[in-house]
């Protein structure tokens, strides 16, 4: 290896990414641009087990991309960003309890959506393009030397200065790097998801609003129907969840109501529905940087810790993870400036998390009901609502704003309301 030493990854460097997502391809993007504009002749190589082209693996991702998503493409990445692939423009969100329901649509520039799969493809596309190496391959095993890492892999092993983790939640990945380096993977919650095909005219009528639910159940902590083109995409999550569950939730007066036909038809078996289960992070990883390696993405849990934002972080925290290895270096110390380039993301964590259980406990005591009825009269709370349910803003703000005390008297109120009369619908 010509770079010895752990000060920035200098010519003839080599950095190895394990993952081919977007924090992996973002990680290998950054670094052969950057190392360019550096005037640095880098070897990047991305290793990934998966096959994306032809759709052969189902991403349990529900596939919603966020702002800035679109600025990172084309400001940070400098690729285009596929819009051929988009699906649908999300307008605004309804959220839904078991008796109410708010629409909710913002002035923030809109999300879309689109297949995670095709966008997992488009991506990798890109890196090859790019003439970043692939190495289509799952990693075995990591040896961490004084001069170097060796990655084994079910090709041919590899010698690198640096390595990447965006493995997102792969297990068999994560064993690896704890084994290795000590690293401790995220806390998750589970999820399951599935589409359902309601027809052109029930398409049209469903519209480009996301509806969100947060359901009295204790074991369901939220719940979602997301358009996407011709079909929806529904998901449920929670420390467990599970088919029963979906089954459950499928079930529910409020999404039965939502989804288009179900009501007409009279009846709707939810085995008739392909259920996928997967997992995303609601914290922070532990020790997922050191000598020689970083990790990035959702196997750092650098998500947003209540909404995931799971594409645009991914894609930041790749970036951020880039600029490091280039300016500060590869040791344990110079990765503390990656930490405290992500410090936006980790500061609003306890506010996120917050948020969760606050939500959670309000579920479980019908008190959302209320909350829901203040909103429509108070703008401020409405805009702390659609700032939750999108993510456009830190969850810090969010609670400053839901929490100001012209929307702690409007909810004081519907919470007398409620005290002497049934609730509306």
């Amino acid at each position: 290896m010509r770079n010895c030493d752990l000060g920035p990854l200098s010519d003839g460097g080599v950095a190895v990414v394990i993952g081919g997502g977007p924090a992996g391809v973002a990680t290998a993007l950054a670094l052969q641009q950057g190392a360019r504009a550096l005037g640095r002749n880098l070897r990047t190589i991305v290793v990934e087990g998966k096959q994306f082209a032809g759709e052969q693996h189902h991403n349990q991702c529900v596939g919603v991309l966020s702002p800035p998503v679109m600025d990172l493409f084309q400001t940070d990445l400098g690729i285009p960003f596929p819009r051929h692939l988009i699906r649908d423009t999300i307008t605004g969100y309804v959220l839904h309890t078991p008796r109410r329901q708010i629409i909710l649509d913002g002035q923030a520039e809109p999300s879309v959506t689109l297949r995670r799969i095709q966008f997992d493809a488009y991506m990798l596309e890109v890196v090859r393009e790019c003439g970043i190496e692939i190495l289509q391959a799952r990693v075995t095993d990591l040896e961490f030397h004084a001069d170097r890492v060796v990655i084994y892999n079910e090709s041919a092993p590899l010698e690198a200065d640096v390595v990447v983790g965006a493995f997102g939640l792969d297990e068999g990945t994560a064993v690896i790097f704890e084994r290795a380096v000590g690293y401790r993977p995220p806390p998750v919650l589970s999820s399951v998801v599935t589409k359902y095909h309601p027809g052109e005219a029930g398409m049209a009528g469903f519209g480009g609003r996301i509806h969100a639910f947060l359901p009295a159940s204790p074991r369901i902590e939220f719940g979602a129907v997301t358009p996407k083109g011709n079909h929806l995409t529904i998901n449920i999550a929670g420390s467990a969840v599970d088919a029963s569950l979906m089954d459950a939730f499928l079930a529910f007066p409020e999404v039965r109501r939502t989804l288009p036909c179900l009501e007409n038809a009279g009846r709707f078996n939810p085995r008739d529905l392909r259920y996928f289960k997967g997992h995303f992070p609601c914290g922070l990883a532990r020790n997922f940087t050191g000598d020689r390696f970083v990790i990035v993405g959702d196997a750092a849990g650098l998500v947003r810790a209540f909404k995931g934002k799971g594409v645009t972080s991914a894609l930041t925290t790749g970036i951020r993870a880039a600029d490091v290895i280039l300016h500060q270096g590869i040791s344990a110390a110079a990765f503390w400036a990656y930490h405290t380039a992500n410090s936006d993301i980790m500061r609003d964590m306890p506010y996120g998390q917050m948020m969760r259980r606050l939500t959670i406990l309000a579920a479980r005591f019908n008190l959302l009901e209320p909350v829901l009825q203040a909103a429509e009269i108070d703008a401020g709370l409405r805009r702390a609502l659609f700032d939750a349910v999108s993510a456009h803003r830190p969850y810090r703000e969010v609670i400053h704003e839901g929490l100001s005390l012209a929307s702690v008297r409007a909810i004081a109120a519907a919470l007398a309301t409620c005290a002497h009369g049934p609730m509306s619908r």
